[in-house]
């Protein structure tokens, strides 16, 4: 896969679809690589045609790995936190968000659907917020808008994510990765055995397992403010899509990230996890692909946005 210099960092990306389409951007979540998007996803949303882009954020996959930058003390952030004390990352979402902005500029991509999922969300918002000529339209996946009061996980998920595998070996790791997603998952989606191997499988094969990147990004995450006051001057289309059943980052965050944004969309999915299960594809490509497609019919008409309704559940 082809990689290109952006914000000081070397990200490793993939394109799917026509060059000179429409460009959706995925920022994709915490410890996941570009990997955690399905080849199903990325390929119906060029079908419908755009031009898909999806890469692996800093410190983890084949995108530049942050050594220099030390070994945060999560424990130690986490009880700052709870006491009401302000905490310091290596870096920060902000950061991030400009890493994404910057990859579009190195690919020639002036302007791009940016569609975020969990901490891809996080950062997809920031992208909209910190560089809005890059943002065609927001879409934020099992997010949040960082509002700590409805943002917590059910304490079995959030141990899930953050257990390490009984060893770096590649069959502890592919046997740690199912055990996550079987926690976090979609209990009205199930994800068949061999489709969570597979998908386990080719995250790991991707690149080398590193334990210090990964607690930079959680890092990242914690020491983020509160987005809601940002995300209500955003002038964007925006859509929120969150399932009603997720246990790591609870309906009630996409709720609230939805009434943040002015005229968003919110589309609430019964039996839907913190996943991308194949059972889920005509959810996501039908609502991703014909929110983007209404945009793109709104630009040509002259730039105006399109009206959105918000709606729970789904057809």
């Amino acid at each position: 896969m082809p990689r290109v210099r952006a914000n000081g960092v070397d990200l490793e990306y993939e394109s799917i679809g026509r060059k000179g389409d429409p460009a959706i951007l995925l920022v994709m979540g915490f410890a996941t690589s570009l990997t955690g998007w399905p080849d199903w996803f990325c390929r119906g949303l060029a079908g419908k045609g755009f031009c898909v882009i999806r890469f692996d954020n800093r410190d983890i996959g084949r995108s530049t790995h942050l050594a220099e930058a030390g070994v945060p003390d999560l424990a130690g952030m986490i009880a700052r936190l709870e006491a009401g004390s302000a905490v310091a990352a290596p870096y920060s979402l902000d950061d991030m968000a400009a890493d994404a902005a910057g990859l579009l500029g190195a690919l020639g991509i002036a302007r791009a659907h940016v569609v975020g999922a969990s901490m891809g969300g996080m950062i997809a918002q920031l992208v909209a917020i910190n560089h809005p000529a890059r943002a065609k339209s927001l879409v934020s996946i099992m997010s949040t808008s960082g509002r700590h009061a409805v943002s917590q996980p059910r304490p079995e998920a959030f141990a899930a994510i953050m257990a390490p595998p009984a060893s770096p070996s590649r069959e502890d790791r592919i046997a740690n990765g199912i055990r996550v997603l079987r926690v976090i998952g979609s209990p009205g989606f199930p994800a068949t055995d061999d489709e969570l191997r597979a998908i386990v499988t080719r995250g790991v094969d991707h690149a080398p397992y590193d334990p210090p990147g990964i607690l930079r990004q959680m890092a990242a995450v914690l020491a983020a403010p509160e987005r809601n006051d940002r995300l209500r001057k955003l002038k964007i289309p925006a859509l929120v899509v969150h399932g009603a059943d997720d246990p790591l980052i609870p309906a009630s965050a996409g709720e609230d990230t939805a009434k943040s944004i002015p005229g968003a969309e919110l589309l609430i999915v019964p039996g839907m996890g913190h996943d991308f299960p194949e059972a889920l594809a005509p959810v996501y490509l039908d609502a991703i692909g014909d929110f983007a497609a209404k945009v793109e019919a709104g630009e040509r008409l002259g730039g105006a946005a399109p009206a959105f309704a918000p709606r729970d559940g789904f057809a």
